[in-house]
C-alpha cells in the first residue's frame, strides 16, 4: 500500500509540473496591437505611400507556438502587405527559445497597411518608417515569447475543405482559384481550460486588398473582422494565413453593373463569412489527441532576372539576403502537424501552382502559407511567365521567368524527404 501511495504521490508531481504532459503536444497563443499611432501613410506597392486619415479596425500581430518533445515551431502572422526576412530575421534574433529557422513569419497580405519593404520610388527615394518597422520586429518576437510562455497541453481539430459563399474571385480568369479554407483550431487537454478553444488558424488564399491603398485609410481589411467573429464565436485567438493567391485571386467585392463595394462593411461581410464558413468546415473535424509535430527547413536561392525587383532589393534601406548579384536567398518550410502537411511559399505563387502542390503533399489536409519567410513579388511557371498579356503586371513583379520552377522543385524535394503526417485520429 505504502508503495502505491509513493507512486501516486510521484504521478501527482510529475502531473502539476508537466512532466506527464512532456511528450504531448503543447501550444500557446498571445497577439499585440501593431496600429501606428498617429497613422502612417498606406502602401499597396511599389511607389509612394498615400497618407491615411483614417482608421477602420487594427493591425495586429499574432503567434502560435506549437511545442512536442524537442520540437518547437512558431507560426506568426502580421497585417501587412509583406514581410521580408530582413524584418523577420531581427525579430528571431530575439526569440532565444526557438529555433531560428523553425519561426514562420507571414504577412496576411492587407493592401491597406504602412511600408515594410522600403519600396524606393524611380528617385531612389524610400519612405518606410524605420522606427514603425522597429516597434513591429519587437512586437512579433514579444508575442511568440509570450505564446511559448504560456503554451499549454492541446488537442488539435483539422480541416480542409471549400468555403462557400461570396468571398474570393479571380480577377484574371472568375473560376481559377482554389476554394479551399484549411482550419487548424487547438483544445484545451487539462485543468480548467479543458475542451475550450485556445486558438484557430485559417489558411485560405486571397487579396485582402477591399479598402486597397488609395483611400486613405488604414486597416487590416477583411482579417480584421474574421479575427473578431472567430474569437467572439470561439473565445481563442484567430491567426490567419494566405496561401497562392497570385494573379489575381482577389475579395469577391463586385457589385452589379462593374462596381465594387470597397468599404469596412464589406470587408465585415467577407471576414464574417469566412470565419464562419472555416468554423462550419472544422466543427465536425475529428479530434487529434496526440498529434505528432516535425518541422524542416532549407535555404533556397531565386535568380533576379527582373529590372523592377532588382531595383527594388538594391535601392530599399532593408538589408536583403543578396548572397551575389543577381540572387536573392530565403528559406522554405515544410511542417508536419498531425494529420495536416504545411509549405511556406516566399511570395504570391499563382493558383496552378498552389492546386499542383496539394496534389503532391502527403496527408489528408494540405495547407499553403503564402507570403511567409519572404515576399519576392508573383511566382509563376516557366510556361505562364509572360506567356498572356494579362500576365505582363505578375511577370514584370516576379523575381523571374525560373522563380516558379526553382520553388516547385525544391519543395517536391522537401515533400519527398519529409514523413508523412498522422493518419486523422478517430
Amino acid at each position: 500500500m505504502k508503495k502505491i501511495k509513493n507512486f501516486l504521490a510521484l504521478c501527482l508531481v510529475l502531473l502539476c509540473s508537466g512532466g506527464l504532459w512532456a511528450q504531448s503536444l503543447q501550444l500557446g497563443a498571445a497577439k499585440r496591437d501593431i496600429t501606428p499611432n498617429p497613422l502612417l501613410p498606406v502602401s499597396g506597392g511599389i511607389g509612394t505611400p498615400q497618407p491615411a486619415t483614417k482608421q477602420e479596425g487594427a493591425l495586429s500581430v499574432r503567434a502560435m507556438v506549437l511545442e512536442k518533445g524537442a520540437t518547437r515551431v512558431a507560426i506568426v502572422n502580421i497585417d501587412n502587405l509583406g514581410w521580408p526576412a530582413a524584418l523577420g530575421d531581427l525579430s528571431r534574433a530575439l526569440i532565444p527559445d526557438i529555433p531560428k529557422e523553425n519561426i514562420l513569419i507571414g504577412s496576411t497580405h492587407t493592401h491597406s497597411g504602412p511600408d515594410a519593404y522600403g519600396f524606393p520610388n524611380e528617385k531612389g527615394e524610400t519612405f518606410a518608417d524605420q522606427s514603425y518597422l522597429d516597434f513591429c520586429v519587437r512586437q512579433v518576437a514579444d508575442a511568440v515569447n509570450e505564446a511559448l510562455a504560456t503554451k499549454q497541453p492541446v488537442d488539435l481539430r483539422m480541416a480542409v475543405g471549400e468555403a462557400k459563399g461570396k468571398i474570393a474571385y479571380n480577377y484574371y480568369a472568375p473560376e481559377l482559384y482554389d476554394p479551399r479554407c484549411g482550419v487548424i483550431q487547438a483544445l484545451g487537454k487539462t485543468g480548467n481550460k479543458k475542451g475550450e478553444v485556445i486558438a484557430t488558424l485559417v489558411n485560405y488564399a486571397i487579396h485582402p486588398e477591399v479598402i486597397g491603398a488609395g483611400r486613405g485609410i488604414l486597416s487590416p481589411d477583411l482579417c480584421g473582422p474574421l479575427y473578431d467573429r472567430i474569437e467572439t464565436k470561439t473565445g481563442g485567438m484567430a491567426l490567419f494565413m494566405n496561401g497562392a493567391q497570385g494573379g489575381m485571386v482577389t475579395a469577391d467585392n463586385r457589385l452589379e453593373g462593374g462596381k465594387e463595394a470597397n468599404d469596412y462593411a464589406e470587408c465585415t461581410r467577407i471576414g464574417n463569412l469566412l470565419a464562419d464558413e472555416a468554423l462550419r468546415i472544422v466543427s465536425g473535424a475529428p479530434l487529434q489527441t496526440d498529434p505528432s509535430l516535425y518541422i524542416t527547413a532549407r535555404s533556397v536561392d531565386f535568380l533576379i532576372d527582373s529590372p523592377v525587383m532588382n531595383y527594388i532589393l538594391s535601392k530599399s534601406p532593408l538589408k536583403y539576403k543578396i548572397p551575389k548579384p543577381g540572387v536573392a536567398r530565403t528559406q522554405v518550410n515544410l511542417v508536419n502537424i498531425g494529420s495536416a502537411q504545411i509549405l511556406t511559399i516566399p511570395g504570391e505563387a499563382l493558383p496552378n501552382i498552389g492546386y499542383y502542390l496539394k496534389r503532391k503533399m502527403k496527408g489528408k489536409q494540405p495547407f499553403l502559407f503564402g507570403l511567409t519567410n519572404d515576399a519576392f513579388g508573383y511566382i509563376l511557371t516557366e510556361v505562364d511567365f509572360n506567356s498572356f498579356k494579362r500576365y505582363e503586371y505578375v511577370s514584370r513583379t516576379s523575381l523571374g521567368e525560373q522563380t516558379g520552377e526553382i520553388y516547385i522543385k525544391e519543395a517536391l524535394e522537401l515533400i519527398q524527404e519529409a514523413p508523412a503526417p498522422d493518419e486523422t485520429k478517430k
